[in-house]
């Protein structure tokens, strides 16, 4: 039982960070009727109520696909797909209607449950829902009249943030509304993207039924709209839904939403590892930005030069020659912003002692404490991991507060990997630290 306490007291601490980042942070969840029918939604439930306790600004936008097609089998009718668009009939709206009816009261249902010695007690959620969204007709492509499948028109955004500054939920449902009184069946994904974008959402995230992977298999764990787009055009072979979560992901960060999110819905709790632990579960898709973080090349020498001489003059660093940075370039990590380098880091692993060595971490004076800096350590830390390293270590004279703030530990020299053992330079009397990876 210590351990277990002393586990989570370590957790707990290690998300606070992340507590108070996503306070007051504007959040739009989108995820399909599938969900819902899943024993365990209440988990995913108690997850948002516990978001919303923590002050996330919270837009729910639910799917009803597999609640319609089972309205359309018992009526002994079914709902036309052409090039992967839903043809709406009257048939087919009326189960519509009735299918997110359903479902939008059984999330509130959920939502609503306060009951004792359960992990909703004193919740007291208010949930919205409203005509928030206005449609238009697809209308007809390629000769195929979709009838009363629509696309979103606009956002009633006035309205949405009245909601959510009064504290309340809100909750959308993958239908819009025409002036002229018509009802249209949307898609949830579009709906959460175009929501998104018009309310300049800190995060959108997708719950989807599989997790985005690369050829071999392997979660990809962050992209940039255009490595999106390029994977739309080359990998014919996804799937529908994630084809339409990714293009929407994309488009969304390209029009000013802070960060998308694909996650594996099917992972209990995969919010709050999303959201409160560095590693995280799932895609993370970041606009394209005048900054990136990338592999060094031979052209960014100069800049590294430019970059660390100063810390040179000091002593903080070692001295490194131009000659042995064009030799060592793989090893180096830079922020670029502007076409000038503003941080660095190198790598240097010893495979047969399973350590890695983090050095020449630095950031540009102008850009310090903005987290530039977390953002190389974890570069380095996912690179390292990669390489099936077990340990990270660091050889500093003056910022070994920095470290220990991160994670790093104290070590004796002598734990030292042994060519770099050989190679310490016992006049500069560098601290070692290790990060267990």
């Amino acid at each position: 039982m210590k351990k277990e306490a002393n586990n989570f007291v370590a957790w707990f601490r290690q998300a606070s960070p992340y507590i108070h980042a996503h306070r007051g942070s504007t959040m739009v969840l989108a995820f399909g009727g599938e969900a819902v029918r899943d024993k365990k939604f209440p988990n995913l439930i108690h997850d948002i109520a516990l978001l919303h306790s923590l002050g996330l600004r919270i837009l729910l936008v639910h799917g009803t696909r597999p609640q319609i097609e089972e309205r359309l089998k018992l009526r002994g009718a079914d709902m036309q797909v052409i090039n992967g668009m839903r043809v709406t009939d009257e048939h087919a709206l009326l189960c519509v209607k009735e299918a997110a009816g359903t479902v939008r009261v059984e999330i509130e249902a959920q939502l609503s449950t306060g009951l004792v010695n359960s992990p909703m007690a004193g919740a007291r959620i208010e949930v919205d829902s409203g005509n928030f969204v206005t449609a238009k007709p697809l209308g007809i492509i390629d000769g195929v009249d979709y009838l009363h499948t629509g696309e979103v028109r606009k956002i009633n955004t006035a309205a949405i943030r009245q909601r959510l500054d009064a504290g309340a939920m809100v909750l959308i449902s993958p239908l819009g509304y025409s002036p002229t009184g018509e009802v249209f069946n949307l898609n949830a994904a579009d709906v959460a993207a175009a929501i998104a974008t018009e309310l300049k959402a800190d995060k959108l995230i997708f719950l989807t039924d599989s997790k985005l992977t690369d050829s071999r298999g392997r979660l990809i764990e962050c992209m940039v709209p255009a490595e999106a787009s390029a994977m739309l055009a080359r990998r014919k072979s996804l799937n529908e839904q994630l084809r339409r979560v990714l293009s929407n992901a994309a488009r969304a960060c390209r029009c000013g939403v802070g960060r998308a999110h694909i996650l594996p819905r099917r992972v209990d709790g995969v919010l709050l590892s999303e959201l409160f632990t560095r590693d995280g579960s799932g895609t993370l898709i970041t606009p394209e930005q005048w900054e990136t973080l990338r592999p060094a090349n031979i052209d960014d020498v100069s800049g590294i030069i430019e970059l660390i001489r100063p810390l040179e003059e000091a002593g903080i660093l070692v001295r490194r020659s131009r000659d042995y940075l064009e030799t060592e370039i793989h090893r180096f990590t830079v922020i670029e912003r502007d076409a000038a380098i503003i941080g660095c880091a190198a790598l240097y692993p010893f495979q047969k002692e399973k350590m890695g060595e983090l050095a020449c971490l630095v950031i540009h004076p102008d850009y310090r404490n903005s987290g530039r800096g977390d953002q190389l350590l974890a570069f380095i830390q996912q690179r390292a991991r990669s390489l099936n390293l077990d340990r990270l270590f660091v050889l500093t004279t003056r910022t070994a507060h920095w470290f220990r703030e991160r994670g790093f530990t104290a070590a004796d020299i002598h734990r030292l990997p042994g060519r770099k053992k050989d190679l310490y330079n016992w006049q500069r009397n560098s601290r070692m630290l290790t990060y267990r990876l």
